[in-house]
């Protein structure tokens, strides 16, 4: 029989704090945070309906709820990219998120609103960030709004698109599949 030393048996519990530890809970939506996204979401155009706007400031957290426990989300955000890497956890990175957020907000019906995808640092392997580019049908991706639910581990970060500090954005209209 194999007998395990204490040196095996601190390393494994190591891990395990790591993995476990780190686990995020999905971010519950507050009313106080459905209003403060719906009217981020209003500020894209006046002409857009405020029940319209709710609706998609709860589809977007219910959304990302899902995404968190579907990737089974760790925190910092790079700590769960190098899990994935190593292949402890299947999904997650970036864009995992955004490309989901926009597949489904693309199926709901917000007449109102495009979604489309942006990146900043494009094809800087460890600087490459992308989000949600969030529009009033009609306008220019400039005057969209980035939802980021990467950056703080599923909870939302949201932006004027050329108003981050962090990342100077740049829409991806060739994955946009634009109307």
């Amino acid at each position: 029989m194999r007998r395990f030393s204490i040196r095996h048996l601190c390393g494994a519990l190591l891990w395990v704090l790591l993995l476990a530890g780190c686990s995020v809970k999905p971010q519950l939506p507050t009313s106080s945070r459905i209003q403060q996204l719906t009217h981020q979401l209003r500020s894209l155009d006046p002409a857009i309906p405020q029940a319209e706007a709710k609706s998609l400031a709860s589809d977007l957290f219910a959304t990302t709820a899902t995404l968190v426990r579907h990737y089974e989300l760790t925190a910092p955000p790079l700590w769960h990219n190098f899990l994935v890497n190593i292949g402890l956890r299947h999904k997650g990175l970036c864009y995992d998120f955004s490309d989901a957020l926009f597949l489904h907000l693309r199926k709901e019906r917000y007449p109102h609103f495009a979604f489309h995808l942006a990146v900043a640092n494009r094809g800087a392997y460890f600087k490459e960030h992308n989000a949600l580019l969030i529009i009033a049908k009609g306008k220019e991706a400039e005057q969209g709004l980035i939802v980021d639910a990467w950056r703080h581990s599923g909870r939302f970060y949201v932006v004027p698109f050329d108003k981050d500090k962090t990342y100077r954005w740049r829409h991806r209209s060739e994955r946009c599949l634009c109307e």
